[in-house]
């Protein structure tokens, strides 16, 4: 009995130490994040208020018929790479589409929403932007295309139609852009500051040890490195950008190799958010099984085909050695 007072005090101590010494990485990452989203997602506001967007989703407009959508849906895969998923969340709820567009236009913003923030941010653990933006945008292009063959003609009833919010002034435009770019700051400094937070308490009582042995037979299947487990699960819990700059932490201190880095982002590039993000389309009629399932599936094959290509890769360069005179 005289131990266990002794034990909780050890214990509370290095709870105290673990969580302090969390805050100035949480505050640097956050600084960092900040100087990337609130820029864009201003210029985003502009561009929305002069109609960029608008032309630039009716250019598509032809493309999109090859995937079963209708020309006016383009202009919310176009907002949904500028943005996080409420912006083009919002801008379904304005269009006459059926379920089953709902959730082929449902996968491909789930692939590439808020394509430049994210992008960047999984460019400080090592990878390369122009790798991964492309590796979004073709994937997503892919996975609507598969899915237009495959997805029954009828899934559900057509959603109901709102009013979309039109400024008509930029200082209006401005205002509301103040009032979410706050509202967005404060979201990211909570879960940024509880992620560091947590990490560095698994950290300190060895927990991430038993999180990648708990999830080590599933890193296997999909192809990935032990040392992914947390990182994976951060990514799918709370989304990539927020996973992402866990990772950017992870890489730093060395406890993912580079290897493992590479492929987690390259899954994590496609299949990401599976909590968060999927359920803002099941809330508004979007079924889960058709937009979690392709996720996974080609991440699994696109992990899976890279390790394919190294391997055999590594072979001919090993068989053009042995060619090779001494």
């Amino acid at each position: 009995m005289f131990y266990i007072p002794l034990i909780m005090n050890t214990i509370s101590k290095r709870l105290i130490s673990s969580t302090t010494s969390a805050f100035p990485k949480a505050g640097k990452t956050i600084w960092w994040l900040l100087k990337i989203i609130l820029p864009i997602s201003l210029l985003v506001s502009f561009l929305q208020y002069w109609g960029v967007i608008s032309q630039l989703a009716s250019f598509l407009s032809p493309a999109f018929a090859l995937i079963g959508l209708p020309g006016e849906s383009a202009i919310v895969f176009i907002t949904s790479i500028f943005l996080p998923l409420y912006g083009p969340i919002a801008i379904i709820t304005t269009l006459p589409l059926d379920m089953r567009q709902i959730t082929i236009l449902a996968l491909m913003c789930l692939i590439s929403h808020n394509l430049f923030v994210e992008t960047a941010v999984q460019k400080k653990t090592g990878s390369s932007a122009i790798i991964i933006f492309f590796l979004r945008l073709s994937f997503s292009i892919i996975g609507a295309f598969m899915l237009n063959l495959f997805l029954p003609a009828n899934i559900g009833t057509t959603h109901a139609i709102h009013q979309s919010l039109i400024f008509t002034n930029i200082p209006e435009m401005l205002r509301n852009w103040i009032v979410n770019a706050c509202f967005l700051a404060l979201k990211i400094a909570l879960i940024i500051t509880c992620l560091m937070t947590l990490q560095s308490i698994l950290k300190e009582f060895n927990l991430l040890t038993i999180i990648s042995k708990l999830f080590a037979p599933l890193m296997k299947v999909m192809g990935l490195l032990n040392d992914s487990s947390f990182l994976w699960f951060v990514a799918q819990t709370l989304g990539l950008g927020y996973g992402s700059a866990v990772m950017i932490d992870a890489v730093e201190d060395k406890e993912i190799t580079v290897e493992s880095a590479r492929l987690l982002n390259y899954h994590i590039a496609i299949n990401h958010s599976l909590l968060e993000d999927t359920l803002l389309f099941v809330a508004i009629g979007v079924p889960a099984g058709w937009i979690i399932a392709p996720r996974f599936m080609m991440s699994i094959l696109l992990i899976w085909g890279i390790r394919g290509f190294a391997k055999l890769k590594f072979k001919r360069k090993k068989g053009i050695v042995m060619l090779l005179p001494d």
